[in-house]
């Protein structure tokens, strides 16, 4: 078993990132029911919370089926991390997550995400803003440093401990690396190997595979895996890992059937929480990740783009089922 805080997670939890614009609700409902231990909201900021942005606000939507939850949030100034913090506690997550490794511009031209990497102290006074604000458990996730010049991971680790967070991600890539070249876990295990170190370590980057992830169990000796990419319009794979672990065979793959039946779900929770058109609209990204591999999907697919309607798209659904019964991908 796994621990954070009062969190009981089975051994080797599976995680799904936080990632923006992909993780709402309605995704982690699926992952959720497909073998997802610990999931994240979206990244929120602590300037949009405190200001009452709308946007911002809608993230903090949890449900209970979806337990344990954790809200994360990200930001460069200790006052508004605190009151965010403060905030996310009134709609009872299970735990806060602060994010230091979001690569993306706009974030650290702020101050914050990965721009807090060039700024360990920075980093470490941000995170006792949060731990002093709140009765819930804080967690935080980060990368290796900088650039691969500046990797300083391990100060990090031993530093936000002693701030008295209960667990650390870290994704295995460095800011300048944003999400290309491989990740590199050889840090990770180093982390995980240093005595100083009581809190568990989840490791991210790269997992895409039950095959990668026991690999990556087996060698790199971290207490969980996040996954998020890999999750994307396949969230199957989080009951394919624990379904390898534990029997060393494959799952067999989703079926088209499969696959349209996420979609449908998909949708139905995304226009029960947005309503139809924005419901709907947000779907469109996710098409193309739920229907790789499927064989002349493309004219189907352009007319999925353009439902508008729940009964567009679940006659659309129905049309695809019989139109691609006996197709193998």
């Amino acid at each position: 078993m796994v621990k954070i805080g009062n969190i009981e997670l089975p051994d080797f939890p599976l995680l799904l990132a936080p990632m923006e614009d992909v993780s709402d609700p309605p995704f982690r409902r699926l992952c959720k029911m497909h073998g997802a231990d610990l999931m994240y909201s979206e990244f929120i900021s602590s300037e949009g919370l405190i200001r009452d942005a709308i946007k911002s606000r809608k993230k903090l939507d949890i449900f209970d089926y979806e337990r344990p939850v954790g809200i994360q949030i990200f930001g460069g100034d200790e006052e508004a991390m605190a009151m965010s913090a403060r905030i996310v506690e009134t709609v009872e997550p299970d735990l806060v997550d602060i994010n230091f490794g979001c690569p993306v511009k706009k974030v650290v031209c702020k101050g914050a995400g990965a721009g807090v990497l060039k700024d360990i102290d920075l980093m470490v006074r941000l995170t006792k803003a949060v731990v002093n604000s709140t009765h819930l458990p804080v967690t935080v996730k980060t990368r290796l440093g900088w650039d691969t010049e500046s990797i300083n991971i391990d100060e990090v680790a031993e530093r936000l401990q002693e701030t008295g967070i209960k667990a650390l991600t870290i994704h295995a890539r460095t800011r300048a690396q944003m999400y290309k070249g491989e990740a590199d876990w050889n840090h990770i295990s180093r982390i995980k190997n240093n005595p100083n170190i009581e809190i568990p370590i989840f490791g991210n980057g790269d997992i895409d595979s039950p095959e990668k992830a026991l690999e990556y169990k087996q060698k790199y000796d971290c207490d969980g895996i996040m996954i998020g990419r890999g999750a994307i319009g396949y969230p199957w794979i989080f009951n394919e890992i624990k379904h390898f672990f534990q029997t060393g065979e494959n799952l067999p793959k989703p079926t088209v059937k499969d696959r349209l039946l996420a979609v449908q779900q998909h949708a139905e929770w995304s226009v029960e929480w947005k309503g139809e058109r924005p419901g709907l609209v947000e779907m469109r990204q996710h098409y193309n990740n739920y229907f790789k591999g499927i064989p002349h999907f493309k004219e189907l697919k352009s007319r999925f783009l353009q439902a508008l309607t729940l009964t567009e798209l679940n006659e659309l659904i129905n049309e695809a089922k019989n139109q691609f019964e006996n197709v193998e991908i």
